[in-house]
């Protein structure tokens, strides 16, 4: 596989009668896209971006990781609140 390069390139291709389109086969092979692979199509506004999944996965990684502590974090100071009546109830029926 030839390995995908940073440069923009352009390439015009047509959509099929049933609204297919065929990836250049040089840009298959850039990308390292092969027959039966999945690909995600993201749409904003008018922009198109074809990526493989795991691609997009790698990417959001560690996104969300402090948002997963803040949570941690506010769920631990609600628990600990003994006084609140909720967790009291909770308490009481264990």
């Amino acid at each position: 596989m030839k390995a995908a390069t940073d440069d923009l390139k352009f390439r015009s291709i047509k959509v099929s009668a049933k609204g297919q389109i065929t990836l250049p086969s040089d840009i298959q092979k850039e990308v390292g896209i092969r027959k039966g692979d999945e690909i995600l199509l993201i749409r904003k506004g008018g922009k198109i971006i074809l990526e493989k999944p795991e691609r997009v996965a790698k990417k959001f990684k560690d996104e969300f990781t402090d948002v997963q502590s803040l949570s941690e974090q506010s769920l631990r100071k609600l628990w600990m609140n003994k006084g609140d009546e909720i967790w009291t109830q909770y308490l009481k029926r264990r």
